[in-house]
């Protein structure tokens, strides 16, 4: 089993907010050939807390419900992900323009299985409607599988409905059981 890398590094004495608008892990995580084949001025990189301002939540909801949350709550949620800041690992794709138009997660579970293992959980892959056959969801499915080998999970599993299993055997996933839910 690989070492994990350690992204922001928070001593007893230090807080989330010394890290203002650092980004949320290193950016050498980040495929350089992922980097290289995004479509001209596009870039891809760490979540940073002032992607608040440049619409993050915006992309989430072409996925699904966000509902209304203020940069209050923005900012409590950004610092409580860098104190976990080994298991979170939120990329985004920005345009030109430097706004979000395309997000995903990395999640990654310790184990006790397989070594103590890592899994990482896909998450939340979404795409700016307007920007959506630029392969950038590709991309980023590419670069959160980069970042979980070179974190040192031992695979990357991703839950998705039967209408998108096509999109993710072209990224290289293959189906491997049945998602079962129980919402609350």
């Amino acid at each position: 089993m690989s070492s994990t890398i350690t992204p922001i590094s928070l001593s007893s004495s230090s807080s989330p907010q010394d890290n203002i608008d650092g980004p949320l892990f290193p950016s050498s995580l980040i495929s350089p050939e992922i980097i290289a084949i995004l479509p001209t001025d596009y870039t891809i990189r760490p979540l940073r807390r002032s992607d608040y301002h440049r619409g993050y939540l915006d992309v989430l909801r072409v996925l699904t419900t966000v509902g209304d949350i203020s940069a209050e709550q923005w900012d409590a949620r950004f610092d409580w992900i860098c104190s976990r800041n080994d298991e979170y690992y939120l990329l985004v794709v920005c345009d030109g323009d430097d706004r979000v138009v395309g997000t995903g997660s990395l999640i990654v579970e310790r184990k006790f299985i397989h070594e103590l293992g890592l899994v990482g959980h896909i998450e939340d892959i979404a795409v700016e409607k307007g920007q959506q056959g630029k392969k950038l969801g590709l991309r980023i499915i590419q670069a959160l599988d980069y970042v979980a080998a070179k974190v040192g999970c031992y695979k990357s599993i991703l839950d998705c409905s039967e209408v998108n299993e096509g999109f993710y055997v072209k990224c290289g996933f293959k189906r491997a059981g049945l998602e079962m839910a129980h919402y609350y």
